[in-house]
């Protein structure tokens, strides 16, 4: 499904030590701080956990620069900056409800509109705050012009990035990627990246997460191998630019604020580095799905992509989560999703297709989000379709991919995201209005 002409160079594998060089014995041999680095670099190190976790989640990489990154003036409050991207969730400035919410497509810039990656980026829920290193936030970005002379990187969390529309050229200080709709990329805090648009506009979603970092999900008594293969995330190669009296804005996401620096060189001139803390991305089309061959619908986490943890075991910060498509070979089983009341809140979005027959409203470029306890599920015509189908086997979701970012935290909408985005289907809930009593109490 994906189709992505990328012919830049990666690394495979997923969480592992990678080295990489552009140049040839760039990195130091047997240590990380020599006297004198190879070609006259600077090493400079980027701690993704703290020095004293444990060794088995401690995340760290030493880049190998022209110059180390404190090269930059003092940053300011960006004031032209976005006031759409929130980030702290507990205050006033955002609202609650509980009512299922759908939206329709985000708009793209016009053509009158010059928005970059950043500025493009818009709020539309999330909890808790980056200053306590607790929460995530649901963002839409839109976007029509490349970043150009502007890097980017967020204090506040991870960002996942899903485009739906329009291809993403991103170069990071480790390498450059190529991420197109049906791919994701994630970008961890600290790092910092540039997004050009080889194709054109772009749309997509992005789930920051404030604390942990992402990681596979355990297996279980599925074993060692399925859903999200360890050997298919690619991170980039080392690439590095060498510009002298050439101005840069640095401008980074701290605690919820936009501040910018400049710089008078590129910030992408990591000629070496190791570690296993570096950005990666992953085709969702290399899934391994799967699912139930004998009887009943199965719960959604058997489609868990990556998983940000909580301190509670089993509970998650934020579950990425795809519907890819499959087969469905149960029997004597409503095969669509049941209807549910959960103990965590689900913001579905779809990249391409039609999600369930919802053709008329669950659109792509779209959403939905269905919060704690709130009652959602299939609706009349989807119910009363699976309860006469003939139940062949059937392959679900062809050329289709729809995902969900599920928490357990309770999300609060940003006043954007519930009103002047203009996209909330105020009749979403009609969805289910005629779903009938059909109890006679005489059993067939």
């Amino acid at each position: 499904m994906t189709a992505n002409k990328d012919d830049y160079v990666y690394q495979y594998g997923f969480g592992n030590h990678f080295s990489s060089e552009a140049l040839k014995d760039a990195l130091p041999k047997g240590q990380n701080t020599p006297q004198k680095c190879p070609y006259n670099l600077y090493a400079e190190q980027l701690s993704g956990t703290a020095f004293t976790v444990p060794r088995t989640h401690n995340q760290r990489s030493w880049l190998y620069r022209i110059r180390p990154s404190v090269v930059h003036v003092p940053f300011t409050r960006d004031e032209s900056g976005n006031p759409l991207l929130v980030s702290k969730f507990g205050t006033e400035d955002v609202l609650i409800t509980p009512t299922q919410i759908r939206w329709s497509p985000f708009d793209l810039p016009t053509s009158s509109e010059k928005v970059n990656f950043v500025e493009g980026l818009k709020s539309l829920a999330g909890a808790g705050d980056p200053a306590c290193r607790s929460g995530l936030g649901i963002h839409i970005y839109s976007a029509n012009t490349d970043m150009g002379k502007t890097a980017f990187y967020n204090s506040d969390g991870d960002f996942l990035i899903l485009p739906q529309q329009g291809v993403l050229d991103i170069f990071t200080e480790f390498g450059k990627m190529k991420v197109a709709p049906n791919e994701i990329a994630v970008i961890q805090r600290g790092v910092r990246y540039s997004v050009s648009l080889p194709d054109g506009p772009s749309r997509g979603y992005v789930l920051e997460v404030f604390g942990a970092h992402f990681e596979l999900p355990d297996l279980g008594p599925i074993g060692a191998n399925g859903l999200a293969n360890p050997r298919d995330f690619m991170t980039p190669t080392a690439c590095y630019e060498e510009e002298n009296d050439m101005q840069w804005d640095i401008v980074t996401k701290f605690n919820g604020q936009l501040f910018r620096a400049k710089q008078n060189h590129t910030p992408f001139d990591v000629v070496a580095w190791h570690g296993n803390y570096a950005p990666y991305k992953y085709d969702l089309a290399n899934f391994c799905v799967i699912n139930s061959v004998s009887f009943d619908h199965i719960d959604p986490s058997i489609f868990t992509v990556l998983t940000a943890k909580s301190d509670t075991p089993g509970v998650a910060v934020a579950d990425f989560v795809i519907f890819p498509p499959r087969w469905a070979v149960q029997e004597k089983t409503f095969r669509p999703p049941y209807f549910h009341r959960n103990c965590m809140s689900e913001f579905m979005g779809l990249i391409t297709g039609d999600y369930d027959g919802k053709s008329d409203g669950f659109l792509p470029g779209g959403g939905s989000l269905h919060s704690i306890m709130t009652p959602h599920g299939p609706d009349a015509a989807v119910f009363e379709a699976a309860s006469q189908a003939e139940l062949k086997p059937t392959y679900v979701g062809a050329n289709n991919q729809a995902f969900m970012f599920e928490t357990s935290f309770m999300l609060s909408l940003t006043p954007w995201g519930l009103k002047t985005c203009g996209k909330v289907q105020e009749n979403y809930y009609k969805a289910w209005e005629k779903l009938e009593n059909k109890f006679n109490g005489n059993l067939e």
